[in-house]
């Protein structure tokens, strides 16, 4: 079991057990918190527990908690990274209030039914005077569907902010669920609409900066992120020749070091790469289109770069009380290849992160890849005034 403290964080509580076996797990997870007063609990799941055998122990611990979550490829526990934590993280009725809808199944997304759901949940969900919304979506990680999900979730919910992450599953790649209703579910999404009266700022950045090297996908597959031809030649042999390598040695390492960007208006969003196919196609994690222009990304400091923009502060310069962060799992694997995780989990302690690593992140509208997303959470602007 791992100490489930979060100094300085007293806002919201975190339990976290390390336990192979799911109700052991979930067990040591919920003692670490409080007996009463929970608004809902998120569920950070790690590869290797049963999903089935932990929503039986979620309704038999806590039969009359609202939990929310899902499988990760990662979490991000009081301590900084981990693999096998289980981690619940609870939210006090005190500072928050929620509503939450499940998109089940997701695929196909209608961009007008799901604006629309996400519309009538905010109008029925009742306002409190002086609070802020926000809303948070977790997708199935392997569904293809975040790009429009994503979207039509900003039509619907208009100046309510949307941030999220996709499900994940270690690296594996083969199955991700999401927690709702006291079920994980696969082919599915969940919109979680928050009130705080706490100060919150969103927070999102990655640590690329475009090239001047282009590829144009001339070829592809939309409905299924595959990219057939890049330049009108094989995207694997294109790609892999734009970056000094042999195809042989592309790799899910080598796609984290050489992301490719996309731009939009005076944005640079990063389309990961997910795999070579057998013949010389590439998946990706994003949305990708025929004459689409992918434009080769250079790399900064990957632990400077997360520390600074990390070092987000309040309305009165105070650090946060802690930041719900969706953090991409090719930063992780980048991370780790560059055997920088320690230096990484003592910036995520440092900073007062909690979350997961994910499959892809959701902000402002956007399903994007190797980015960090978070929401960073101050003082009532009541506390402040006393």
């Amino acid at each position: 079991m791992v100490d489930g403290d979060f100094t300085g964080a007293s806002i919201v509580s975190v339990g976290v057990s390390m336990s192979a076996d799911p109700d052991i797990a979930v067990s040591e997870a919920v003692a670490q918190l409080p007996a009463e007063g929970i608004c809902f609990v998120l569920v950070f799941v790690p590869e290797c527990l049963d999903t089935s055998k932990v929503a039986a122990s979620l309704a038999l611990h806590l039969p009359q908690t609202l939990a929310f979550g899902c499988t990760t490829g990662g979490q991000i526990t009081p301590q900084g990274y981990a693999d096998n934590a289980l981690m619940l993280v609870s939210f006090p009725r005190d500072h928050f209030r929620c509503s939450s809808k499940l998109f089940s199944p997701l695929k196909p997304v209608s961009i007008e039914q799901t604006a629309l759901a996400a519309q009538t949940l905010a109008q029925r969900f009742q306002t409190t005077a002086g609070w802020r919304r926000f809303a948070i979506t977790i997708a199935d990680g392997l569904s293809k569907q975040e790009d429009v999900l994503v979207a039509a979730l900003d039509a619907g919910l208009g100046d309510i902010p949307v941030f999220g992450g996709s499900a994940g599953h270690g690296l594996a790649f083969d199955g991700t669920y999401v927690l709702h209703g006291g079920a994980f579910h696969e082919d599915a999404a969940l919109l979680l609409i928050v009130e705080t009266d706490l100060v919150f700022e969103g927070v999102e950045f990655d640590h690329f900066m475009p090239t001047e090297r282009q590829l144009v996908v001339t070829q592809a597959r939309p409905d299924d992120r595959i990219v057939t031809e890049i330049n009108g030649a094989v995207a694997a042999d294109e790609y892999a020749r734009l970056i000094g390598y042999d195809v042989a040695d592309l790799s899910p390492r080598v796609f984290a070091e050489n992301p490719v960007l996309v731009r939009n208006l005076d944005n640079w969003h990063v389309r990961a790469i997910q795999e070579v196919l057998d013949d010389g196609a590439l998946t990706f994690l994003s949305a990708i289109e025929n004459g689409l222009v992918l434009t080769l990304a250079r790399g900064k400091e990957i632990i400077k770069t997360m520390d600074a923009e990390l070092a987000v502060t309040g309305p009165r310069g105070e650090t946060p009380h802690f930041i719900l962060g969706f953090d991409c799992v090719l930063r992780r694997l980048e991370i780790e290849q560059k055997q920088l995780s320690g230096e990484a989990s003592k910036v995520l302690r440092d900073r007062r992160v909690l979350g997961f690593n994910t499959y892809g992140e959701q902000h402002g509208g956007v399903h994007m890849n190797q980015t960090f997303v978070g929401i960073a959470f101050f003082s009532s602007s009541l506390k402040m005034d006393l």
